[in-house]
């Protein structure tokens, strides 16, 4: 049962990685050891309960808290940060990326949670039935399930380990003997397991608690870093934040837009507390490469922290972050933060991304009353041309090419539908807010994923110090695309009008190689669709293997449930149908399962044999219990033969002998009784 409890906590290990969940089996070793010393002071008995709670509580201090005590003691510290962690710790766990950071207050609720469970099963296996006692463990079990899912091999080892335990719970209840319907049970369950992992829909990603649990954002209210572009352009020389990093960085981003109604850019965020690592985004399937940089803060005042669009760790400053979209925010002020944010960079080339097909996957909403001369503009554009990189690279050049950057004092402001159709079709000309507006406009319009992002470029030169100052001057707005395996990639219409803005490094490198091979309009074409030549191989060949695998898995399978669940089904079936029988017919439905049960143990029997020449037979095999079982079943049995009616008691003696040749066979070595309980050769009558 302890053993169960301690499983349901390791199942945490998603959460926070298993090395910070230890401490629950510490926790199991206490408890154990309290209810042993009970048991051999019965006079410990009736303070179990407390014993368990007081020894347990302070195993969790020790292991989980010990920075709280005092000379190796519990101090007000200590309760405060377990009170702390059962009434908060898993709903902040919840709101966290994960793996969590195994602090304290966050984790702390697992090892109490091992606990209760202890010590509420601990108190019903000495009340109740033992599987009840289970229940408790199967809890923590199911909670750990709805935190974090597991599956594959994970799934079935668990699943394996709390059938194994709830099994021996039985056979240490029952003295070692197997319940008849444990085997077909538990060969039910599998099936029962391969029918729902065959039926669900894998496709679906797995329910959990943190998704309605997203962290709560910081309550001061701010700017939105979109409407500050220009008046930061106003004054380009005042510092906004430094950084120091070992490789080139194209652009910091700020903040992601990816809802337009019509007036505004929103973005519909989901923050969590930032945990030990993020890993990259599911639509990231290339390559990818760590990179770091440390940062300080000077010139921004609201939560918003500098970031990259796939953030990996922060260190230094409580943040919280956006996994869809990268956005970085304090729980506090940003301003005069310093913290080290550590990011993936996705690897690939300029070949590759020229010829990659975009993201169907990024699910972007739509635009809402596109004005008539922004929609006939977006189906001149690009004519003829797909959505894809090429494409996408194509409207950034035709923005460059056609639009002027505003410069000096005198800078258009707004990102609407009535600025964006002055910038498209009037005076052409607008600040780096107007061009990633409207290329991300246009772009949804032709079926290019595209979204909105400000934030800063990266200076070209570093201070004397090599560390690189960000200034209101390199705040810009850009648009991203959504290209299949690459994830988010940023292109950047205003530095191209203005001549600059070439890539560094990584991502960015990539893309002005391929803007730079990019053909002229005229030559433009669609990119080929390429087909997997693994499927072209298998639609030749008309011979799926991997299906005849499956299926020849499947079918090993269905004869090996057949015959783990079907044996002992038959022969409890026959047993039920024998025991209902009523008088003589009782008698011999009596004799006719002992003689089963011999023959499943390896009693050579025959069909002229008598009660009296079975027992001789099963010497060698059944101890003397079940001898005197089958000489007592003799008895009843030539009474109801030849005393020309069977008295009324004598199905009832008949059944008695045979429970008693049960339990003489049921003290045999457990592989000879698993064998016989599966021995296909006792359904056919003997010959």
């Amino acid at each position: 049962m302890l053993a169960a409890a301690a499983l349901g906590g390791l199942l945490f290990g998603p959460v926070f990685g298993v090395p910070a969940l230890l401490p629950g089996l510490v926790v199991v070793l206490t408890t154990f050891g309290v209810a042993e010393l009970c048991r051999r002071r019965p006079g410990l008995t009736p303070w179990r309960p407390l014993l368990v709670l007081g020894a347990g509580l302070l195993a969790v201090v020790e292991t989980v808290l010990p920075g709280t005590t005092l000379g190796g003691l519990p101090t007000v510290a200590s309760l405060s940060v377990l009170a702390d962690g059962a009434l908060h710790g898993w709903q902040r766990t919840l709101q966290s990326t994960w793996p969590a950071l195994p602090e304290p207050r966050l984790v702390v609720f697992v090892p109490l949670l091992v606990l209760l469970a202890g010590l509420l099963g601990l108190e019903l296996l000495h009340r109740t039935r033992p599987l009840l006692a289970l229940v408790p463990a199967l809890l923590v079990v199911v909670l750990s399930q709805a935190y974090a899912a597991a599956s594959g091999l994970a799934a079935v080892l668990a699943g394996l380990a709390l059938a194994l335990f709830a099994a021996l719970m039985v056979l240490f209840r029952r003295g070692g003997r197997v319940p008849v319907l444990v085997v077909p049970a538990v060969a039910l369950g599998l099936a029962g397991a391969v029918a729902a992992g065959a039926l669900h829909p894998t496709g679906r990603p797995v329910y959990s608690l943190r998704d309605d649990e997203p962290a709560p954002v910081p309550a001061a209210s701010v700017a939105s870093p979109l409407d500050d572009i220009a008046a930061r352009l106003r004054t380009p020389a005042a510092p906004v934040f430094r950084y120091t990093a070992p490789e080139p960085v194209a652009a910091w981003p700020v903040a992601v837009f990816d809802d337009f109604d019509g007036a505004n850019w929103r973005a519909d965020t989901d923050f969590r507390r930032v945990g030990r690592e993020i890993a990259p985004g599911p639509a990231v399937s290339a390559p990818v490469s760590r990179k770091s940089a440390r940062v300080e803060v000077t010139g921004l005042t609201g939560p918003w922290l500098p970031s990259q669009t796939w953030p990996a760790s922060v260190e230094g400053v409580p943040a919280l972050v956006d996994e869809h979209r990268g956005t970085l925010v304090a729980e506090r002020s940003a301003a005069g933060a310093r913290y080290t944010v550590g990011w993936w960079e996705p690897e690939t080339d300029a070949g590759a991304l020229s010829d990659a097909a975009l993201d169907p996957e990024a699910g972007l909403g739509g635009l809402r009353e596109v004005p008539p001369d922004i929609d006939a503009l977006a189906e001149r554009v690009l004519p003829g041309l797909r959505p894809s990189f090429r494409s996408a690279l194509a409207l950034e050049r035709f923005l460059a090419e056609n639009y002027r950057l505003a410069v000096g004092t005198d800078l258009p402001t707004g990102h609407g539908w009535p600025q964006l159709r002055r910038f498209l079709v009037e005076d052409k000309r607008g600040t780096s807010e107007q061009f990633a507006a409207a290329y991300v406009v246009l772009a949804r319009l032709q079926g290019i994923p595209a979204r909105l992002v400000t934030g800063f470029r990266a200076p070209e030169r570093p201070e004397p110090d090599g560390s690189f100052v960000v200034r209101n001057g390199n705040a810009a707005a850009w648009p991203e695309v959504a290209v299949t395996g690459v994830g988010w990639v940023a292109l950047d219409p205003a530095a191209g009008a203005a001549r600059s803005g070439t890539g560094t490094a990584g991502v960015a490198a990539a893309v002005a190689r391929a803007r730079a091979e990019l053909p002229p309009d005229p030559q433009l074409q669609n990119p080929e669709i390429t087909t997997d030549s693994s499927t072209e191989d298998s639609s030749v060949s008309g011979v799926d293997w991997l299906a005849l695998a499956l299926a020849a898995v499947v079918l090993l399978a269905v004869v090996a449930l057949a015959w783990l669940a079907g044996v002992p089904a038959a022969v409890a079936v026959r047993t039920w149908r024998r025991r209902r029988r009523t008088g003589r017919d009782a008698v011999l439905g009596a004799w006719a399962e002992a003689r089963d049960r011999l023959r499943a143990h390896g009693v050579a029997v025959t069909a002229g044999m008598t009660v009296r020449d079975l027992a001789a037979a099963a010497g060698p095999v059944a101890d003397r219990t079940a001898v005197q079982g089958l000489g007592a079943l003799a008895r009843t049995v030539d009474v109801a033969l030849w005393s020309g009616a069977a008295p009324p008691d004598a199905g009832g003696a008949a059944w008695t002998a045979v429970r008693a040749v049960r339990e003489g066979l049921g003290r045999r070595p457990w592989r000879e009784r698993l064998r016989a309980a599966l021995n296909p050769a006792v359904l056919r009558p003997p010959r």
